[in-house]
């Protein structure tokens, strides 16, 4: 008897839309079979036709549950595959998948490739490739036969772009027993960041070559009414949040326009840049090598680009009104 394939896909609330976009995953993985895409969610009230690109929808509604108590959740993500067996696990890496996904692992037994980046399958071989040593090399990881896959999957790198819409099929499922977690809510404090780069159309970016005056790029950002964000130079010598990173340890971004501000654009900032539609990058070394992926090169100071481009967006608004 012929086995259709299965995949569960954890639908997390923090990010719905990127965690539907996973079926691109689970596509890739299952390239050359039938299968059946599972989608779990938890007390959300997504649209049903947000949702229609899965088989299947395990709904879970229960006031008593909290979305983010990892103990509750992996109880119940383990009971939900003890019951139908499936072939992959498909995690995002949100903040609370990445707690998620490593607890799940290791109640099933299997191993976890986590924030995967790329996915590689020749044949019957499977390679999930992430990044390591804090972003600086690509690692390829090729899965044994056990079952199921599991893997988590960085956000905002998979585009999941399919006309067909199905007939999904509602599951409400009961769990029978879970542990309620003991986390309680202290202290709350409003983030600095106000935004999430991952978001955003249009990105004002620094690097090493606005090290010493990255605080006044927010100048031109305003003007354009962007988003700042910057390179793991500018992170690591303190000058911003990592929540703001672009890169591979930082977060992949797709805005519309993307402006390097002094970035070299070594591998590890460009794999964090994905369907850019427009990259202008502003450097005094024209042959940078993210100067070959930019649309339009400006050959200058980065700083002084800002106060030029600025002026004159403002003169502009004064002409106008």
């Amino acid at each position: 008897m012929f086995n259709m394939e299965k995949t569960l896909i954890y639908l997390d609330p923090e990010n719905i839309k990127n965690s539907i976009e996973l079926l691109e995953v689970a596509e890739q993985i299952h390239a050359e079979s039938d299968f059946e895409s599972y989608g779990v969610i938890i007390n959300d009230s997504a649209a049903r036709q947000e949702l229609n690109h899965f088989d299947y929808i395990i709904k879970v509604q229960n006031e008593e549950l909290k979305n983010y108590d990892p103990l509750a959740v992996t109880d119940i993500m383990e009971e939900i595959e003890n019951k139908y067996n499936f072939d992959s696990i498909i995690i995002p890496a949100t903040h609370f998948g990445r707690m998620l996904a490593p607890r799940l692992a290791m109640r099933l037994h299997v191993g976890l490739v986590a924030d995967v980046t790329e996915i590689k399958k020749d044949g019957d071989e499977l390679e999930l490739v992430r990044p390591a040593f804090s972003g600086r090399i690509m690692a390829g990881i090729v899965t044994e036969a056990r079952k199921p896959i599991m893997l988590s999957v960085r956000q905002n790198v998979f585009s999941y772009d399919s006309p067909l819409e199905k007939n999904v099929k509602i599951i409400d499922f009961k769990p029978v027993d879970y542990q309620k977690g003991n986390i309680k809510l202290l202290e709350s404090r409003k983030n600095e960041i106000s935004y999430d780069i991952r978001e955003s159309e249009i990105l004002v970016s620094g690097g090493g070559g606005t090290l010493k005056n990255f605080e006044e790029i927010k100048l031109l950002a305003d003007n354009l009414n962007a988003e700042v964000s910057a390179s793991r130079k500018i992170i690591d010598n303190g000058k911003a949040s990592r929540n703001i990173q672009v890169g591979q340890s930082g977060k992949t971004v797709s805005p519309d326009l993307y402006i390097a501000l002094g970035i070299s654009g070594a591998i590890e900032h460009v794999a964090g840049l994905k369907n850019i539609e427009n990259i202008i990058s502003v450097n005094v070394n024209k042959n940078a090598p993210i100067c070959s992926l930019s649309d339009i090169v400006v050959e200058g100071d980065a700083m002084e680009f800002v106060k030029k481009l600025s002026a004159k967006i403002k003169k502009n608004k004064k002409q106008k009104n």
